[in-house]
């Protein structure tokens, strides 16, 4: 689920923000309508940013492909990934 609001909105309500978002939620803060930040439970932001480190590592990626082949160039859908 998504909650999105402005910045003097996130100021207003910043624990009710943190609370949802300790829910599983995210929460965007906006400015003028347009996204500037978001807030993400810890715990998912430490794989987010693992997965990313593997991702960058060129053997990490060589292994994955031969070990998991697929189409290449094949796109998924978010809901197609377990999380």
């Amino acid at each position: 689920m998504r909650s999105t609001g402005g910045i003097t909105r996130g100021k207003r309500d910043f624990l009710a923000m943190v609370k949802r978002v300790e829910k599983g939620e995210l929460a965007v803060v906006t400015r003028y309508g347009n996204p500037v930040a978001y807030m993400i439970l810890a715990d998912r932001m430490e794989v987010m940013l693992k997965t990313i480190e593997l991702l960058a590592n060129p053997m990490f990626t060589r292994a994955l492909a031969a070990e998991c082949p697929g189409t290449p160039g094949a796109v998924y859908s978010i809901d197609d990934i377990p999380y």
